[in-house]
Order: structure tokens, then sequence, then C-alpha cells
């Protein structure tokens, strides 16, 4: 059982409203089926994730989705203020959660607040608050999708090159500083995103071509490669990415 990088399944569609499209469908789907508990989501940032948040809050994926019923978690978060435009949150208040009948309690931002690592800790506890323990359980997933994108550099999440919580395999959350972008930024760390059902990478663009292909084949320099899921994982790429 599981998957990772190497292994997950290949989907590769027109571009990116293909992707934010498809995506869209296949998770009310998902949402839909999930009767026997909350559905729960680690939203990404960035552009295709956007269009596929428009389209969840468009007339008819807002009434046909069980808000009522759906958590909705971060991956990462930069530590800047929630109404900062470089909040992912901000982003997702604007293209989504305006437009839904989501429980504001079921909404779960990442703290940007006092101590980055304070923060990560009070999310940490939220995360630990809804699963109803305090260690991750094989065969009980704390997230039954987790959406992912992919940078130039090969970090996802908030998982950067270079930094020490590329090694965390205790906390659930924590804090990165990374060399090469701005922002102190909290993420999930690699257990967490392994503790899933399902986990998404969305990737749009010839500028992904390169590194997706080094993901792909489970380059180790690449942050990206390490993630795996007790579940399935999917990349959904446009054709541009993928190079067809």
């Amino acid at each position: 059982m599981g998957h990772d990088v190497t292994n997950g399944r290949v989907v590769v569609l027109d571009d990116g409203e293909a992707i934010a499209r498809h995506m869209a469908e296949w998770l009310t789907g998902q949402a839909l089926a999930k009767t026997d508990g909350p559905f729960v989501v680690a939203l990404s940032g960035g552009s295709t994730p956007r269009r596929l948040y428009e389209i969840l809050g468009s007339a008819d994926y807002a009434t046909r989705f069980p808000w009522a019923r759906t958590h909705l978690f971060f991956g990462d978060e930069r530590f800047v203020p929630p109404s900062d435009p470089a909040s992912n949150y901000a982003m997702t208040q604007a293209a989504l959660l305006s437009h839904v009948a989501i429980p504001p309690a079921q909404v779960h931002p990442m703290p940007t607040d006092g101590d980055p690592a304070d923060a990560a800790a009070r999310y940490q506890a939220a995360l630990q608050a809804l699963y109803g323990a305090a260690d991750l359980q094989p065969g009980r997933p704390l997230f039954d999708v987790v959406l992912l994108g992919l940078g130039d550099n090969g970090h996802t999440a908030s998982l950067f090159p270079r930094q020490p919580v590329l090694q965390e395999r205790k906390l659930w959350v924590s804090t990165c500083v990374p060399d090469d972008a701005p922002h102190t930024r909290l993420t999930l760390t690699y257990p967490a995103i392994h503790s899933s059902r399902h986990v998404v990478f969305m990737l749009a663009g010839a500028g992904k071509r390169e590194v997706f292909a080094r993901v792909r084949a489970g380059d180790p320099v690449e942050p990206a490669s390490h993630i795996t899921t007790e579940g399935d994982l999917t990349w959904l790429v446009d054709k541009a990415a993928a190079g067809v």
C-alpha cells in the first residue's frame, strides 16, 4: 500500500484550466462519497489552485459540494498577516471561502501571529483535535486529500531545499525559513502529508517541465521527491509541463 512520486499515476490534460476543472469534479466526487466522517482537505497556494477554488466557489459547485461536513486546512502559509497579498489564506478567502456556505469553524487558517514555532505547535494541536489522537496511526489518514504544487527549485508546500524541516519526522507542522524565497513559512511535514488517502500534485506550464522530470525520477536533491502517501498519489500535469 502507499505511493510516492515515482509510482504515482500521471494524468496529462490540455492546460491549467483543464486541470482545475478536472480537479473540481474529482474533489466533489470524493467529498460526496465520504460519509463516515468529515472530509478533510489540505489546500495549496498558487495559480492553478486559485482557479480550482474559483470553480468550486461558482454556483454549480457551491451548491453541490458538501461544505457542511468539510474541513479545510492549509499545506503551508507565509508568516504574514491574513490580509496580506502573499497569504494563501487571503487568496483562498477571495477565490472560494467568500462564495460558499462552509461553517467558519471548519476553516483552519495557519496562525501567523507571535512566534512561528509556537504558531506551528498551535496548528498541530488543531489537527490533533480533529484527528482525535496525538500520534499519527497507519491506516487512519489525517487527510482525505492533500493538494500540492511544485516550485522550480523542487520545493512543495514550504518544504524548501537545504532547510532543517526536511529532516523533521515527529512534528506534523513546522517552520521553514527559505534561503531562496521571501518570508518565514509554516508547513506540513513529510509525516503529516504521508498520512493521507490522496496526494494530488497540480502542475501547469513549460516552466515546470524540468523539475517535474527530476522529481518524477526521484532525484533525492529535490524536496518534493520525498513526498509519500499511504494512499494514492496523482500528478495532474498539462501538456506543456509533461513535455508532450
